[in-house]
């Protein structure tokens, strides 16, 4: 069983796990969600962080024990630990931030006070509007920035491209911090897409493989060895990498020859995503 996909430690296990893992006790958890603008999701308490989740990001809790809850995202199952003071009692989202990234101001006013940021992907419950603004318990937020919460976008390559110049960042999710994995993961699920959380997960359970020597089109997947990039057309890719570390575009044959010659290997396999979900809202 992959560690990250599991959710089981030492002391507690989910239930669909009982007579697959021994564990002293099974429950089926409790579902909260993200209450701070971005948090560390770690392999430890006090471990290393492997992903992030985004305000509003649901989680089932299956443990709490001094001070840190052992969870799983819903958003790819993926399992660790957060503080358990950020997560709170689960609200069904109404809206998300489609814009690269946006405020919560302390009133419908753009003069107002901002009192934090929020990136992409954050998922919000609004009480309505107000002037222009999506008024939440927190605050509010301008509508530009924000849609439905079954509204996606229809191109994976121009919601990555969102992304360009946020620096690189190891299990980086946001817009402060985004690696390869994570980048082909917030723009296939702003497009409605299933997407596993790591490069090598995505590499076996996204889209489908397509014979070598097929012809690379605007939207496909490279990987390579720990590293996957979306393909952006006319001969080039965009990823988040160590090279430049940021989100960029880069040549594509120029990038292949340049990991080859850095001891990475060549590509791994060329993949192609579904179609995303149809629009359901229009401007």
């Amino acid at each position: 069983m992959d560690r990250r996909l599991t959710p089981a430690n030492s002391r507690v296990a989910a239930t669909s796990l009982r007579g697959v893992v021994d564990a002293p006790l099974y429950t089926e958890g409790e579902r909260r969600v993200l209450a701070r603008p971005l948090g560390d999701l770690l392999n430890a308490p006090l471990g290393r962080r492997e992903r992030q989740l985004v305000l509003g990001e649901a989680v089932t809790r299956f443990e709490s024990r001094e001070g840190w809850a052992f969870v799983q995202c819903e958003r790819d199952g993926y399992v660790g630990y957060l503080p358990a003071q950020d997560l709170e009692d689960r609200r069904l989202p109404t809206h998300k931030v489609t814009a690269r990234a946006t405020h919560i101001y302390g009133a419908p006013n753009f003069k107002s006070t901002e009192r934090f940021g929020l990136s992409a992907g954050s998922r919000l419950r609004a009480t309505g509007e107000d002037e222009g603004f999506l008024v939440l318990a927190e605050g509010y937020v301008p509508l530009q920035h924000v849609r439905p919460i079954d509204w996606y976008a229809e191109d994976v390559v121009t919601e990555a491209e969102r992304y360009l110049g946020v620096p690189y960042l190891w299990g980086g999710n946001s817009i402060w911090g985004i690696d390869c994995s994570g980048l082909v993961q917030a723009a296939c699920l702003a497009c409605g897409l299933d997407c596993p959380g790591d490069s090598d997960q995505q590499e076996t359970g996204l889209g489908r493989f397509l014979p070598e020597g097929t012809k690379a089109r605007r939207g496909d997947l490279l990987f390579w060895k720990g590293h996957v990039a979306l393909v952006a057309g006319r001969g080039r890719i965009l990823h988040a990498n160590v090279h430049s570390m940021t989100v960029t575009h880069e040549d594509m044959e120029a990038a292949i020859k340049r990991i080859a010659a850095q001891g990475d290997g060549p590509v791994t396999a060329h993949k192609r995503l579904p179609k995303p979900k149809k629009v359901k809202y229009e401007d």
